[in-house]
């Protein structure tokens, strides 16, 4: 705990400039939105996972949908069924407890679905650690992975952006 203490206070503040974004914010989006039309009849259906981690991907992934980012706005939404998803976002490292659901999880998707491994501890364990006895590993090595989004907690802006990569 000490360790994701002090790696917080060196990493400073990690909000975005508002105005800086807003710009990012809708290019990335006029590039979403034909792609979504075309490719998911209007509507991206993304179901959220989290496999273990501190949650600050959580609140990013929240963000998303305030009335600043409003992904809803471009064709994304959260659905709570992975049988309706098209798109698996999964968050922190799997731990041993959660390995089996986002197995569940990904086998229960309509193929092909997209995988997007969101965060440095869905990516390699982060400060967690692959040698921990709680952690069965990264999202990569529990079910495949095509596109990974990677920061500690990556903005909202970097999660539009990963999810363009995947749809694209």
């Amino acid at each position: 705990m000490l360790r994701l203490f002090r790696k917080a206070l060196r990493g400073g503040v990690q909000t975005e400039p508002l105005a800086d974004a807003e710009h990012e914010i809708l290019r990335i989006g006029q590039q979403l939105e034909p792609l979504i039309k075309a490719r998911y009849q209007g509507s991206l259906a993304i179901r959220a996972v989290d496999g273990g981690s501190c949650n600050a991907c959580e609140l990013e992934i929240h963000a998303t949908n305030n009335c600043y980012y409003d992904i809803e706005r471009f064709g994304i939404h959260f659905t709570a069924s992975p049988r309706f998803a098209d798109m698996l976002l999964v968050t922190g490292p799997v731990t041993r407890n959660m390995e089996t659901a986002v197995k569940m999880t990904y086998e229960a998707m309509p193929k092909p679905g997209l995988v997007v491994a969101m965060g440095d501890c869905a990516l390699d364990c982060g400060p967690f650690g692959r040698d921990n006895y709680a952690i069965a590993g990264a999202v990569s090595d529990i079910i495949p992975v095509d596109v990974t989004i990677a920061g500690c907690p990556p903005t909202p802006t970097d999660i539009i952006q990963g999810i363009l990569t995947a749809i694209s």
